[in-house]
């Protein structure tokens, strides 16, 4: 049963804040409500403990009295059941006597804040409730400067990633073959990584990776990137300089720290004789890996100044020959697969981006 719910509606500060009291003997829940209320709180009370958790469930408090020794439950159950959902709830007990207080361990256990032994006066009981409602509204403002703060990141984090999509952007204006280039190797690198059930975690720094593999084409000078012959060596060499420039940029901030393997390591091969440091085998991460299949994937099949595109038959035979030596293996076999049996996913990411 529920008595003596009242909102207060003076300009007391306390009114904001919501109490409830739960106790089985309706005398001192009416003497909890004409105190509190003289207070200014906005105040709740209910005799029933099975009633009061549902409450709680279904609407916000900011303070909880509650009576230790009731039926059908004790308060100690009832706050084991509270805190199944809500671990943020100040709890203050209430006890007959001290001797039938629950033990510190209890206490303690189940974060209940403070207990008070019931009186006719409530002096004792009104300084613990200011004291509990200091600690509220301290976890309040707590609460809004971490919301600011995490909306300030946010916004930094956007500000970032649009200023590196700029560059990106850059890049696609300098190499006409990296626009849409980017675009596909994060799809396809995203959907070997479903193939192989990646968290999702993952999959998002892979869709990352790929959008930004080559964002450090930016360092690279335009007559090497739109040279329509074959590079000379020296040239080579300065392309081959765009994974480390691209870490380099991105190594600045802490958004995309998880992706720079994938930036740094996509052009090195399985045997060990890739850039830009001839890394083997497993010193390969496991991400790089990935993207490095779908890097190669959408160079074979793009279109180049120097040549056309390669047909798909001779893509798989290609792949198929690399197993081991440029590829990871299993990565080889699985990409093999999805081009011989799932060849319309590819197909729709090309035509996503009007390949």
């Amino acid at each position: 049963m529920r008595i003596g719910n009242t909102q207060n509606v003076d300009n007391n500060p306390n009114s904001s804040y919501k109490i409830l009291a739960v106790d089985d003997e309706a005398g001192i829940i009416d003497s909890l409500s004409i105190f509190l209320k003289r207070s200014g709180y906005s105040f709740t009370g209910i005799t029933d403990p099975v009633e009061a958790i549902q409450r709680i469930k279904n609407e916000h408090f900011d303070l909880l009295l509650l009576d230790f020794i009731m039926t059908p439950l004790h308060g100690d159950q009832v706050v084991e059941e509270i805190r199944k959902f809500n671990k943020e709830l100040y709890i203050l007990l209430l006890t007959g006597h001290k001797d039938l207080a629950p033990p510190l361990e209890t206490i303690r256990r189940l974060d209940i804040q403070g207990y008070c032994e019931k009186s006719d006066k409530f002096d004792q009981l009104l300084l613990l409730i200011e004291s509990g409602i200091k600690s509220v509204e301290q976890m309040r403002q707590i609460k809004e400067i971490n919301a600011k703060l995490s909306d300030t990141y946010r916004q930094l984090e956007q500000a970032y990633m649009e200023s590196i999509q700029t560059v990106r952007y850059t890049v696609e204006a300098k190499d006409t073959y990296t626009r849409g280039h980017s675009d596909r190797v994060s799809e396809y690198s995203v959907l070997i990584g479903k193939k192989l059930g990646l968290s999702e975690d993952d999959l998002r720094r892979l869709k990352i990776g790929g959008l930004f593999h080559d964002v450090g084409k930016i360092g690279v000078p335009d007559n090497i990137l739109q040279k329509e012959g074959k590079l000379s060596d020296d040239e080579y060499s300065e392309i081959k300089n765009h994974p480390t420039i691209g870490a380099h940029i991105l190594s600045t901030a802490s958004i995309f720290q998880d992706i720079l393997p994938i930036v740094k390591y996509h052009h090195e091969r399985y045997d060990g004789n890739g850039y830009p440091e001839r890394l083997k085998g497993e010193e390969i991460p496991y991400l790089a890996r990935i993207a490095a299949v779908a890097d190669t994937f959408d160079a074979m099949t793009s279109k180049r100044v120097y040549r056309d595109s390669i047909p798909i038959d001779r893509v798989i035979e290609e792949f198929k020959r690399c197993r081991g030596t440029q590829f990871d293996p299993e990565l080889d076999d699985l990409f093999v697969n999805i081009l011989e049996n799932d060849y319309q996913a590819i197909l729709e990411i090309q035509q996503k981006y009007q390949k």
